[in-house]
């Protein structure tokens, strides 16, 4: 703490980011990386923007991309918008779309960055609890409220809720934005894009970090009607206005171009998350239904912080929460076949 400090940043409760450990030979499951790379497409859209164009700012609407986004979902490209990882497009729906004097709805096991961001724009949290089976109940949400946001599949649990159900929660909220983060949805689940024509408070936000292969490229978007588009607009254009550099755009487009290499890598991984599972289920463990690329798993007879610690030592990196509710749960990201089998070989040991 400085004297420089502003009261505001000193009450701050910042996100804590998954370890990015420095050691090679790790089995690392931590963090939900793809374990398959890039679209070679979108590699070599990439080296070809290496040149001296780099002199030259970007286009500050990342236009290609949009155009990418837009064709593979068929939407307008009005209704698109992209930025810098799909945390700073969540910030910026934070800031323009939620309405502050109203508590915003979330589950109260979700992505952990969700009262950061009430934090950092004064936003009352109002966290509702999952069922006993970890799944969201609709009609828990059925209540006044300044905006509702869930991740789905959700984060930490996996577990999707239907495309029928998010379609309830929004006939039943016309009044505020229904934000759905789906990080996670080509792993097994339907996108809401489908309804964005349909409901003008839906906004759906992605990430380029998981199914495409391209965590280390930092580019999100976020897929909704005009007016919702129109006010992450004008929050980027006050805040940065080159969120993604020539680069990014040219291979976050290439990877949407890419359609096969896609889906060839989306059923390799569901195809070892099934095996995972398995395996798990082999040795004693419990296992949430998942929809993406994680599974989220407890042990009966053991302690969870005492598995992740034991398999630390042994190589294998396992995310582990420490909040009350799932305290007993490890979340295991789905790696290579050979990683997933360096893991149940490690649990094997125990």
């Amino acid at each position: 703490m400085s004297k420089f400090w502003s009261p505001f940043v000193k009450d701050l409760v910042p996100y804590v980011p998954g370890e990015q450990p420095k050691l090679t030979k790790l089995v690392k499951l931590n963090t939900n990386e793809n374990p398959y790379g890039p679209s070679p497409q979108a590699i070599a859209a990439m080296q070809a923007e290496l040149n001296e164009d780099l002199r030259l700012y970007p286009d500050p609407n990342g236009d290609r991309l949009k155009q990418a986004v837009a064709a593979f979902y068929g939407v307008p490209t009005s209704q698109v918008f992209v930025g810098n990882g799909s945390d700073e497009v969540l910030a910026h729906a934070f800031h323009g779309l939620f309405q502050h004097g109203k508590s915003l709805l979330f589950p109260d096991i979700s992505y952990s960055f969700y009262p950061v961001y009430c934090g950092l724009y004064g936003i009352q949290a109002e966290p509702i609890a999952l069922d006993e089976q970890f799944q969201i109940r609709v009609e828990d949400y059925a209540r006044p409220n300044g905006g509702i946001i869930f991740p789905n599949p959700n984060a930490p649990t996996g577990c999707l809720l239907a495309l029928e159900a998010v379609e309830r929660l929004l006939q039943a909220n016309p009044d505020s934005v229904v934000l759905v983060d789906e990080a996670y949805i080509d792993f097994g689940g339907e996108s809401a894009i489908s309804l964005v024509s349909k409901y003008p408070n839906l906004l759906v936000t992605q990430t380029l970090s998981k199914s495409r292969s391209l965590a280390g490229l930092r580019v999100g978007l976020a897929v909704g009607h005009e007016d919702l588009i129109e006010a992450l607009e004008r929050i980027k254009n006050s805040f940065n206005s080159y969120p993604l550099d020539r680069i990014a755009i040219a291979g976050a487009a290439a990877a949407f171009e890419d359609r096969a290499y896609f889906e060839q890598t989306c059923a390799a991984v569901i195809g070892s998350r099934e095996t995972v599972v398995a395996g798990l289920q082999a040795l004693g463990f419990e296992v949430l239904p998942s929809a993406a690329n994680f599974i989220f798993a407890r042990h009966p007879g053991r302690d969870a912080a005492g598995i992740a610690a034991t398999l630390r030592e042994q190589g294998v990196i396992v995310r582990h929460f420490k909040q009350k509710r799932i305290a007993q749960f490890l979340r295991i990201s789905i790696g290579s076949p050979e990683q997933n089998q360096a893991l149940l070989d490690a649990l094997a040991t125990l």
